[in-house]
């Protein structure tokens, strides 16, 4: 038998007797909701379009119509999320081996730079193999040079074997450029597609080397062959577990102009005041943002619209906020709906980096994504089961609302995937609660099949029934948790 702390369980006897309060949320409440931020005239909402506005306009209408008070640090409904994005300008290059210029058979490269200008000379170049060792560390001696990377990682751990994660423990060891490898006949296209794709970055977080690029092979082999080198060998050294990487014997000359174009997004932050002050805050979240007008020209639909994902999961939170606003609580109840989640959860660690409320004071935040996916009668998985006292009153709360529970960890698979990742880095009790990742096979259908593509939109088939659930669960899980005597807090000094 699971205990449960003494102070949750009488506030969970007392909870458990009541009655349920509030009409159940409908499929209808949400597909309206759905309708309208999934719909084309948002065009994706993706930051910094005009898709933004329409999209945070209609989450702080609903939020006031349902009596939030806006609660940003100004006083507000919308927090500046100061967002850049990189593209590709114009540049020159020059490699050099023993005094004369190499000459390249391949015109394949990518040079982005930090800043708008990079002009550099005489920078030696370090072939690195993966990037990193077995044991995940930087083996070669990189400072202040160029390091040419494998883009494929091979007999590194699972950990290391992103990119970006290569990509940072170079930067962290002192690169001066790092230019990845792709194979042309692979890994290149999605290389240079991600490399010119303008990526969005919240700047105060970035780990970026001062410049970074790709190659394609033939561009490398025609590279290193010039120099006197065999690409083969070099890449046969690579495989080795304990590879320590090669000075080349080339040194490089830039002059790249990179376009940077730096622009304020913004969550949307809203708050239902508590009658009792300093007893905390319970916090829901969830990312409004989407990739935007995403296929290219010609293509029969280009707008990947979001409705699943997260339009449902706005949806949730206009109805939650909706009926919690209907009477007073002990504590503050704040609601963020995040931009830039699908960049990186970029808006979630801007809350994180500069919040509107003392973490500390944040008793549990519950995010809310993905959800439009399990039928009625889903079991309730959490993301995050383990890693908070919680688990046993979230439990209790889904079963009054007649929810089964799934009680593996397998949903936390996801948790560094979402939103309340970024706070549990600050110490906030963080949680996903749902049907949606209680059935990971279901989950799959729809990552492999609709997930971040023009598919993803709403239709008569879309599957509403588990999320109407879903809300009722999350506005008893607010009920709950926002009364000092259901649930006593030890952050709030309780």
């Amino acid at each position: 038998m699971r205990l449960v702390h003494s102070a949750i369980l009488v506030g969970l006897v007392s909870f458990l007797a009541s009655p349920v309060l509030s009409k159940a949320v409908t499929e209808a409440d949400l597909r309206a909701h759905i309708a309208i931020l999934a719909s084309d005239d948002f065009e994706g909402r993706k930051p910094g379009t005009a898709g933004e506005a329409k999209t945070v306009k209609y989450i702080a209408e609903q939020w006031a119509k349902a009596g939030l008070k806006p609660a940003t640090a100004d006083g507000g409904w919308f927090e500046p999320v100061p967002l850049i994005q990189r593209g590709q300008g114009s540049f020159e290059y020059s490699f050099n081996a023993n005094g004369r210029k190499l000459r390249v058979g391949s015109d394949d490269i990518v040079l982005i730079g930090k800043q708008a200008e990079y002009v550099r000379g005489n920078l030696p170049l370090v072939f690195a193999g993966m990037g990193v060792k077995s044991d995940g560390t930087v083996g070669a001696d990189v400072e202040g040079k160029v390091v040419l990377v494998l883009f494929d990682a091979e007999n590194v751990p699972d950990k290391m074997k992103s990119p970006r994660a290569r990509r940072e423990a170079l930067v962290a060891a002192g690169a001066e450029a790092i230019i990845f490898v792709g194979d042309s006949k692979g890994s290149w296209p999605s290389l240079r597609r991600l490399l010119l794709s303008r990526p969005i970055a919240l700047e105060s977080r970035e780990t970026r080397a001062p410049l970074e690029g790709a190659v394609t092979s033939e561009f490398a082999v025609g590279l290193v062959t010039a120099a006197g080198q065999d690409w083969d060998t070099l890449r046969a050294h690579a495989k080795q577990a304990d590879y320590a990487g090669e000075a080349l014997g080339i040194d490089a000359d830039f002059n790249v102009k990179t376009d940077i174009y730096r622009f304020n997004s913004s969550n949307v932050i809203g708050k239902i005041p508590g009658r009792k002050k300093n007893s905390g805050a319970l916090m829901y979240m969830g990312h409004w943002d989407h990739l935007g007008i995403c296929a290219p020209e010609g293509a029969p639909d280009r707008i990947c619209n979001g409705a699943v994902d997260n339009a449902s999961g706005i949806a949730v939170m206009n109805e939650v906020a909706k009926a919690l606003a209907k009477k007073k609580h002990d504590r503050d109840i704040y609601f963020v709906a995040t931009t830039a989640e699908e960049s990186g959860l970029l808006g979630a660690y801007a809350f994180a980096q500069k919040p509107v409320l003392p973490l500390d004071q944040i008793i549990l935040s519950l995010n809310v994504d993905t959800i439009a996916i399990a039928s009625r009668g889903s079991k309730v998985a959490i993301i995050g089961r383990g890693t908070t006292p919680l688990d046993a009153a979230v439990e209790a709360i889904a079963k009054k609302t007649g929810r089964m529970i799934e009680s593996s960890t397998n949903a936390n698979a996801f948790i560094q995937r979402q939103d309340g990742w970024a706070l549990s880095q600050k110490g906030v009790p963080a949680l996903m609660v749902g049907g949606s990742f209680a059935d990971l096979d279901l989950l799959q259908k729809f990552l492999g099949r609709d997930y971040h593509g023009p598919n993803d939109e709403l239709t008569d088939s879309t599957e509403l029934g588990g999320a109407a659930e879903d809300t009722d669960l999350h506005i008893a899980l607010g009920r709950y948790f926002a009364d000092t005597r259901k649930y006593k807090s030890k952050k709030a000094g309780e």
